[in-house]
Order: C-alpha cells, then structure tokens, then sequence
C-alpha cells in the first residue's frame, strides 16, 4: 500500500511536470511564431510617413507654467537649451539614453556645463542601456554619473524590493526647470515616435527635484558620490503633484492615483499608453466607468516596439470592447505616451505605462495635474491623436482567427512580466 501510494505520487509529480513543460514549450513557441510574423510585417511595411504633432503650448497651472509636447524634436531642443543656461545645477536621468547623434548632442552639453562650474548630476539604466556601447558613459570626473546596475544582490532571493528598473525621464535645471514624460534620449524618438513631455517652470519642480535627489541618496555610492541635500517643498499644492513608484520601498502610488480617478469619473475618461495591460483592479473600474455612461476611450499602438507585450494585452481586447470601452489602434508610428485626462480636470503625464512592470515594479513618476486648462490641452492632443488612429470594433475583434486566439491564450499569463 505505502509502495503504491508512493507510485502515484511520483506519477503526479511526473504528470505535472510534463504538464508545466509542455505549457512552457508551447508559450516559447507562440512567442517565436508573433516575433517572427512581425518581423516579416516590418520588413515588408513601407517607411512611416509622419504623424501629427502640436506645437508646445503652455497653460498656467497654480502659479506654474507647464509647458506640453508632443514632438521629441521640440522637447530636445528646450531640454538642451536649458542645460545651455544652467548656472547652478543639472539632474539628468533617463531609463534609455543612445549613444547616437542626439544622444551625443545631450553628453556635450553636460560636460560642457560642468566644465563651466555648473553640478551634473547623472542616472542612468544599466539594462535600459544594454545595447549601448559603454564607452559612450564615460565623463570627466567633474560630471557625477550613476549607472543603475542591471544585477542586484536581491534579485537572486526573488526580492521584489530589488527587481524594478530606474524607468523615469526627468530633466531637473538649477531647480527651476523641469521637464517629465515618455521621451527616452535618441535620435529614433526625436522624430519616429510619438511621445508626450512636459516642463514644468515654477514651485512644482520641486516635485522633481525631490524625486532624482532621493533616488540618487538612495543608490549613491559614498565615496565616489556627493549626498544632494534633501530640501522641503517650498510650497504646498494641491492642483499639481508627482506620484513616484519606489520599489525598495514597496511604494506604487501611480497606480493607486489612476484607480482614484477612474473611480471619480462622471463623464469621459481618454487614455493613451504605449504598452495596456491593465491589472484586474484597473480592468474592473474601467469597465464600471463605462457602465455607469462614462466614455471611456484608450489609444495604443497598432503595433508597438514590443510585440509579445502586444499580444498579452489583446488577451484584454474582448472583455474591454464588450464592456463598452473603445480602443483606437495607433497607426504607421509607435505611440509611446504615457498620459489620461478625466472629465476635464485631471490630467497626468509621467513615465508610468499602465501594466504590470510600471504600476507595480519601476521607479516611475507621474505627474498628476488638476487644471481644467491642462485638461483641454490634453483633451486636444488626445482628439490629434485619434486622428490617426483607427477604431478596432468588437465585431472585428470577434472574427479573429482561431491562430490568434490560441496565441492570445498561451501568451496571456505572461503578464506579470510585462
């Protein structure tokens, strides 16, 4: 009897683990049958040929003035421009940061202000950067830099505390400019992708401020970097605040800072995200939004960068459409804005894309903005944008293929990584 029990138990074993490795073998297939497809898509795709795009506008917002883009050209130039003028001191850090020509525009103009005695302060992703040449990171020794590492010591004990990436993109001059949003530094989101940055002039960039200063306190090492002093807002402010992820912390205020907003909204909710996949509580009050009347509608790229996140987020699709939210599909370019307006005063912009990685697991920071001018400069944008989208409607959901649906279905619990 013991003899028989124990038979069956390794048959269990034994059945479960063909089990998970077949699944396993079927996701890796269904991950290189998408990845494949869309490289043949890209390669008989014709050249993009253009999108729209808006001037840089500034609204006042409390005293401060914010000043919206969605052109990495225009935001390039002022951020360059503003590291031109700096007298005092530069915080410059980004998840992504190529050694290219923009790129290499940016690394002149930081040496260059250290040379003329203004304090650079540097961040950058050590995973974000992978691809870059690693030469392209060294700087005087007057240019304070900090390479995020791609390997922590918490990473080998699953520590969630210890497995986020450094995702922001903050640009910080003399505490009194600061700039946030999608916009990673390279030529290829100077002109080929449509993203969404913001400046902040005024009191409020104290919120960014305070966000680099105490990442950069948190992960300086202490005999090659100088502690920045730590420095109360000067004033405080309702209408305008950063929410910032800090994953040591287990600290995701982003998300909760959407859930409040879904929860409030009355009468339109506009969202538009480079990579959707929402978590169930996000899923669950967009959906309620919609079926108390609110209009709820959500821009994402046809096609994006990342084709697997892609397909994990179509798992979505069905329940979405048939709940009464509309998704519009991003074409010929990779929309990679991170933003939504609500009922025509609140608005954010930030880092954060609304999936797993970013809500629950990066350093991000978002802007969370309460202006009914922001809000109609958002409004604005988000009709530009629809512009060049096209509508993806239940019923062509629903003739989808069985292939596509079986992929859906393998792919779909890799969420969590997304």
């Amino acid at each position: 009897m013991r003899l028989h029990g124990l038979l069956t138990r390794r048959g269990v074993v034994r059945a479960v683990g063909w089990t998970v490795a077949a699944t396993t073998a079927a996701q890796l297939a269904a991950a290189v049958a998408v990845t494949t497809v869309d490289e043949v898509r890209k390669r008989r795709a014709t050249p993009p040929a253009g999108f729209p795009s808006a001037a840089p506008r500034t609204v006042d917002v409390s005293g401060n003035h914010i000043t919206t883009y969605t052109s990495g050209d225009d935001v390039f130039d002022d951020m360059l421009a503003a590291i031109d003028d700096a007298q005092e001191s530069v915080f410059f850090e980004f998840y992504i940061w190529k050694g290219d020509e923009i790129g290499t525009r940016f690394k002149e103009a930081l040496i260059a202000a250290a040379r003329r005695g203004v304090q650079v302060f540097i961040v950058y992703d050590g995973f974000g950067n992978l691809v870059v040449d690693p030469r392209f990171y060294d700087f005087p020794e007057t240019v304070h830099v900090l390479r995020f590492p791609v390997l922590r010591w918490g990473m080998l004990r699953l520590d969630l505390r210890h497995m986020g990436r450094d995702h922001r993109k903050i640009v910080v001059v003399d505490g009194e400019i600061g700039f946030v949003g999608g916009y990673n530094i390279g030529d290829t989101y100077a002109s080929e992708w449509r993203d969404t940055h913001i400046r902040v002039e005024g009191p409020a960039v104290w919120e960014l401020t305070d966000t680099f200063v105490d990442f950069w306190n948190e992960y300086r090492h202490a005999r090659r970097h100088p502690e920045l002093p730590d420095r109360g807002a000067k004033e405080w402010n309702s209408q305008i605040k950063a929410a910032r992820n800090a994953p040591s912390r287990m600290l995701f205020p982003v998300r909760g800072l959407y859930l409040d907003a879904i929860e409030r909204a009355t009468d339109h909710i506009y969202i538009t995200q480079g990579y959707f996949i929402p978590d169930n509580e996000i899923l669950t009050g967009l959906l309620k939004a919609s079926r108390r009347g609110v209009d709820v509608r959500v821009i994402v790229p046809e096609y994006s960068n990342h084709i697997i996140a892609d397909w994990v987020a179509r798992a979505y699709y069905s329940e979405l459409l048939a709940g009464g939210v509309t998704i519009w599909l991003y074409r010929d370019a990779m929309v990679h804005a991170k933003t939504a307006t609500i009922d025509g005063v609140w608005s954010t912009i930030g880092t954060a894309n609304i999936d797993r990685l970013s809500m629950t697991g990066n350093y991000e920071v978002n802007m969370a903005l309460y202006s009914e001018d922001m809000a109609t400069k958002m409004e604005e944008i988000f009709t530009m944008d629809l512009g060049n989208c096209r509508q993806l409607t239940l019923e062509e959901w629903e003739q989808r293929g069985r292939l596509p649906r079986v992929a859906e279905r393998l792919l779909q619990p890799l969420h969590p990584l997304m």
